[in-house]
């Protein structure tokens, strides 16, 4: 058989797997989605008295006093200088305890959404400190900013967060394009007013001063955490 026979046999019978219509989602946004969505499964279930018995009906309440970011304790352990570990702990846990199904609904979807460009150009790692510092710097914020009595719960400054994320990321291309890099804020501009009517129409708390804290955190540490983030910035820093 000739040679070229044999090779083109040898394509037909190894042929290339086809490319996926939707590229995947990173693992870690994946995971950090399933905690999510987890949580509010037991919440919602024990709440129908599905699980849990009699005392589930309390576990979302209980949940938020006990997980959920609290400016009075932050001020409490500011004043007193004394940071224990089951209240530092409310920084990284508020995330994943939402106020109902809905609240976690469109949280973990956001997540998925904005997730999949952050995590296609991040690693793992980075996209993980993106959302947990993006979590903790708004909740920061929130405590320093605010006394609000008001526990901040919900995984939105961490999606912000990841939104700041993508907004870099845009930033970064449009400055390559040579085109106009401000355009890279219209979508945190777009939420922020679309948050402001909501709030002037039905009344709103201010947890949109995590979220902003949130989007800030997300777009300064995508100068570290992006893929040669620091050199990139260390050498414009020295063009500069």
């Amino acid at each position: 058989m000739p040679r070229s026979a044999v090779k083109e046999s040898r394509e037909m019978s190894s042929p290339t797997p086809p490319t996926p219509a939707v590229n995947p989602v990173a693992p870690v946004v994946i995971a950090l989605f399933f905690v999510i969505i987890g949580v509010e499964a037991a919440f919602t279930l024990g709440a129908q008295g599905f699980v849990g018995g009699p005392n589930a009906v309390g576990w979302r309440v209980a949940a938020i006093q006990n997980y959920g970011f609290s400016a009075v304790i932050f001020d409490w352990m500011w004043t007193n200088g004394r940071w224990p570990a089951e209240h530092l702990i409310r920084f990284v846990t508020y995330p994943f305890v939402h106020g109902s199904f809905i609240h976690a609904f469109f949280a973990g979807g956001m997540l998925l959404a904005l997730g999949k460009f952050v995590g296609d150009v991040f690693s793992q790692l980075a996209t993980l400190a993106v959302f947990v510092g993006s979590c903790a710097i708004g909740a920061l914020a929130y405590g320093v900013l605010l006394d609000d009595q008001i526990p901040l719960f919900g995984a939105f400054p961490g999606v912000y967060g990841m939104i700041g994320a993508f907004t870099y990321l845009l930033w970064l291309r449009l400055g390559a394009e040579g085109a106009q890099q401000s355009r890279a804020f219209v979508l945190i501009g777009a939420l922020m007013a679309i948050q402001l009517v909501f709030g002037l129409l039905f009344g709103g708390s201010n947890v949109w001063v995590a979220d902003l804290a949130g989007f800030a955190a997300g777009f300064g540490l995508s100068f570290f955490l992006s893929p040669g983030g620091w050199a990139k910035l260390r050498d414009k820093l020295r063009h500069k």
